[in-house]
């Protein structure tokens, strides 16, 4: 494995104050979705972009920006696709040794603004505050549609944004955008020592009053992407929390995995050999969620104490050698087989 390097899912971290305070059941899914093709030729298609490494996958037209967190901002030809773009980066005391429920949501469209373009499809992998608490700004000011739960479905339309501009999805789809595939994944988060999941909960209805803190946003399931450029990729498999369902990713053979780094006390089977093997060992992996998300974005990444990166890479090295490994930064930007674009 070769390793390029330029420059949380904190779910081991008591929940605090707040999070038991309402019950929420699972309902139907609700919501417009987007056209669909059929999952087969859609699993075939996909399959073979993403083995076609020296193919024409129009990969110099696509670019990845890190975003921080779990986020991603991806251009493809001109049109712009977020995932869980979590910009404001508030603190929650989460980092020093306290974290506050009852933290008031915030967003700062100056911050904001400066990262996102003009983005057309926002996807959401679950409804954490560090996932969707930008995503009711950016859909209200950009007229974006956004991909999410049922739950992402209540919680934003109660924060203002247009129903008509949400399409609610379980895992599974896979959606024609144009030039652009995302294929919708069910997924798990992650669990602590424990094995309890961090401020779990689903809406099958409009929260009763408009959330505005970060208690108000419970999981509600959690989701993965894949999302292929064009007709030939390259295609990229993007994670919000640090688990997976095996099965259900068998098959998509990514050209690109990013994946979320799970913390020392993960519960997590054998998280990263089970990943990249049920993935096919995808040619290049990118460690996300590994740095501590309420920092400002204007300066390099710091570590979250609680994720073990080396440790990470080591076992991506040892379950596939082949496979190179990309520390992303802030401030690079990438193309389609994640290298820096202007080099």
């Amino acid at each position: 494995m070769t390793q390029d390097i330029h420059t949380s899912d904190r779910s081991d971290v008591s929940p605090g104050r707040g999070f038991d305070r309402r019950t929420v059941l699972r309902g139907a899914a609700l919501g417009a979705a987007a056209p669909l093709i059929p999952a087969t030729a859609a699993a075939a298609a996909t399959a073979s972009a993403g083995r076609d490494r020296g193919g024409d996958r129009a990969a110099r037209s696509v670019s990845f920006r890190w975003l921080g967190t779990a986020g991603w901002r991806i251009d493809v030809g001109g049109r712009t696709v977020l995932f869980d773009p979590y910009l404001t980066r508030f603190p929650t005391g989460l980092f020093d040794g306290g974290l506050d429920s009852g933290t008031e949501l915030k967003t700062d469209p100056a911050v904001v603004d400066a990262h996102i373009g003009r983005p057309e499809l926002v996807l959401v992998s679950h409804s954490h505050w560090d996932h969707l608490g930008d995503v009711p700004y950016i859909a209200k000011t950009t007229g974006a549609r956004v991909i999410g739960t049922e739950t992402t479905y209540h919680l934003l339309t109660a924060l203002g944004v247009d129903p008509k501009q949400i399409s609610v999805v379980k895992g599974g789809e896979v959606l024609d955008i144009g030039t652009i595939t995302v294929e919708v994944v069910p997924s798990l988060h992650s669990r602590n020592k424990n094995c309890s999941y961090f401020a779990p909960g689903t809406l099958n209805a409009p929260p009763t009053t408009v959330p505005s803190t970060i208690a108000d946003l419970p999981e509600g399931d959690t989701l993965a992407f894949q999302v292929t450029a064009g007709k030939h990729g390259p295609s990229a498999f993007l994670m919000g929390a640090s688990d997976f369902s095996e099965r259900a990713v068998r098959g998509l053979r990514p050209d690109l995995a990013m994946v979320a780094v799970p913390t020392a006390t993960s519960t997590t089977h054998d998280y990263v050999p089970r990943l990249l093997s049920a993935l096919d060992a995808p040619g290049v992996v990118v460690p996300v969620h590994w740095d501590n998300f309420e920092l400002p974005l204007s300066g390099s990444p710091v570590r979250d104490p609680a994720m073990d990166l080396d440790a990470f890479l080591a076992r991506v090295e040892k379950a596939s050698p082949a496979t190179r490994t990309v520390v992303p930064d802030y401030r690079t930007v990438y193309d389609g087989d994640m290298r820096p674009a202007n080099r």
